[in-house]
């Protein structure tokens, strides 16, 4: 792909991810930060911003008016959002959302508009209900400018997809250094396919949810050796910037230190260099021979579990007691959030597997909670 001339190339590399804004106690989210971020977003040169119909149940986009679009001129800025089959109950469900987040966000029209987490489990509903051709309708009426699909399948899918709907503009990756080579996320290979059939990408999970702003004892003890002064985050985030045809990176920022982070090192965005590579590696070997849960606590699994089980949180905890040996504040952990009015222990699964078929991490759950259950009983 000519990196002068693709689609995005001169998109700056840093994207607002919508999806993990900084909220008050009330849970209500704290718009004077987020107005505050977006300034600091925006001061820096940086354009797109990302979030979606099923963001915090419209909450985000709704912020995204009183942050963004209330306040600076349209051309300023590019907006991605995105409709969501699994939610939707019929095609005419599903059509709807385009306008409803049209209405929450007050954009006028989508600088680009995405199928969202496309996948072997939702597949099926995406074509039922037409959306593949409602998107090209709806860019053809100008409520969008361009089109395309975020992916959380196999390979063999995504070349499908891409075969068959050769005119989508781009795609939407999970891609960070410890997923390069997962056998179920399969950064490396999906991008591959998608850099193949000349498609330009924007990457999600860059940070892993945040798991790779703190990571393992042993990437933490690599990382600050090569360079003491750069955060972890920002080895990620410039790991996922560094390949060719990227439009931007998103990363979904929960308060102000985060984005004066980001900014610090992607306003003036440098690629890795080959050392910086090698040091990614072996972080990448590291990650290899460690157990954890990969969940990104994006919270998909919890919208239909009929128990009620706090299924991040549980796994977080479990994560802090395998990966960083904290037994007693692991415990604690787990029982603060067990312990939630109407919340259902690990213990309390009843291997339906909605949550499954929802993770886009594609961990096997069920066992995972099983194996919780027992840890924590």
């Amino acid at each position: 792909m000519d990196q002068e001339r693709y689609l995005g190339a001169s998109t700056p590399k840093l994207g607002f991810g919508f999806m993990r804004l900084p909220k008050l106690e009330d849970g209500s989210f704290d718009i004077e930060q987020v107005k505050a971020m977006v300034d600091r977003f925006m001061d820096a040169g940086m354009t797109y911003f990302d979030t979606a119909y099923v963001y915090d149940n419209g909450g985000s986009e709704r912020a995204l008016k009183e942050a963004l679009v209330d306040r600076y001129p349209r051309d300023r800025f590019t907006i991605a959002t995105k409709v969501n089959a699994r939610v939707a109950e019929s095609a005419a469900d599903a059509r709807q959302q385009l306008a409803t987040s049209l209405e929450r966000t007050g954009a006028g029209y989508f600088d680009y508009y995405l199928l969202h987490a496309v996948q072997e489990s939702n597949i099926d509903r995406y074509d039922e209900y037409g959306l593949w051709d409602f998107v090209r309708e709806q860019k053809k009426a100008g409520a969008i400018r361009h089109w395309g699909f975020s992916f959380h399948g196999t390979p063999a899918l995504l070349e499908e997809l891409l075969t068959k709907h050769p005119d989508a503009e781009f795609v939407q990756l999970q891609i960070n250094y410890a997923d390069w080579e997962h056998p179920e996320v399969a950064s490396r290979t999906v991008y591959e396919i998608a850099r193949e059939h000349g498609k330009p990408v924007v990457i999600m999970e860059p940070v892993k949810g945040g798991m790779l702003a703190n990571p393992i004892p042993q990437v933490q003890e690599l990382l600050r050796e090569a360079n003491p002064e750069a955060s972890f985050a920002s080895w990620a985030i410039r790991y996922a910037a560094s390949l060719d045809g990227v439009i931007t990176v998103l990363s979904g920022m929960s308060n102000i230190e985060q984005i004066d982070d980001n900014l610090s090192f992607m306003r003036a965005f440098e690629p890795l260099s080959a050392e910086e590579q090698q040091v990614i590696r072996a972080a990448q070997d590291a990650f290899a021979d460690m157990e954890s849960i990969p969940c990104t606590a994006c919270r998909y699994c919890t919208d239909g579990c009929p128990m009620h089980i706090p299924i991040p949180s549980i796994f977080a905890a479990r994560n802090k007691q395998t990966v960083w040996g904290l037994d007693e504040q692991a415990k604690k952990d787990y029982d603060a959030a067990v312990g939630a009015e109407g919340a259902g222990g690990a213990d309390a699964c009843i291997a339906c597997g909605q949550c499954e078929a929802a993770c886009p991490q594609h961990i096997r759950i069920i066992d995972a909670l099983r194996t919780c259950a027992a840890a924590f009983a």
